[in-house]
């Protein structure tokens, strides 16, 4: 297998999950992850979220972890690594202002590499104006916001993912066993069992 250097851009209240299931999973299959936040530093901390589904209108929120975080935002050269992936929670809402992050999207998408986003995480690529024409999903409420930037929403299980040529994404945590099963096939990653 050839090692992969994949970036996570997140920060303060993403969801848990989303973060530590493919953090520690594709580090496990002997992947390089590392993991970013604007303004911050190596070793610094986020504060995640953990989001649920308890019969309510809408998800619940409720304090994560603290996770360090393993490389700089200011030392990251795009170039160096070979795909991205932005987990959802309320960190995209914040990150899709920031100019940096929205640079460092767009060079995954114009150069095809691949990249994979959950729940909220449209909110980037979706100010990243990236995903015109693609089949994507993401939670049910960016429904209408993924049609207005010209992407076509796909209705699919919460416990699904979608691929459209680089793009794998999801409606939510739960569905991150065929997220991630289907973004290492957009990797090129195989594994024997």
């Amino acid at each position: 297998m050839t090692k992969k250097r994949i970036l996570m851009i997140t920060g303060d209240y993403a969801e848990d999950y989303e973060i530590m299931v493919p953090f520690q999973a594709l580090q496990m299959i002997g992947h390089v992850v590392h993991v970013v936040s604007p303004d911050r530093e190596e070793g610094e901390q986020i504060i995640t979220a953990i989001h649920d589904f308890e019969n309510d209108d809408t998800y619940t929120e409720k304090r994560g972890h603290n996770f360090t975080l393993n490389e700089t935002f200011d030392n990251i050269d795009v170039t160096d690594y070979d795909a991205l992936i932005l987990p959802g929670g309320r960190a995209p809402e914040y990150l899709r202002l920031k100019d940096e992050v929205i640079d460092m999207v767009r060079h995954f998408s114009d150069e095809n590499k691949p990249i994979a986003a959950m729940c909220h995480g449209l909110q980037i690529l979706i100010s990243a104006d990236v995903i015109g024409g693609k089949k994507c999903t993401g939670f049910p409420s960016l429904e209408d916001d993924i049609g207005n930037a010209g992407g076509k929403w796909i209705d699919i299980d919460r416990d699904d993912a979608i691929v459209d040529e680089n793009l794998v994404t999801a409606q939510a945590w739960s569905g991150q066993p065929e997220w991630l099963a289907k973004f290492l096939e957009v990797l090129g990653t195989k594994i024997e069992v």
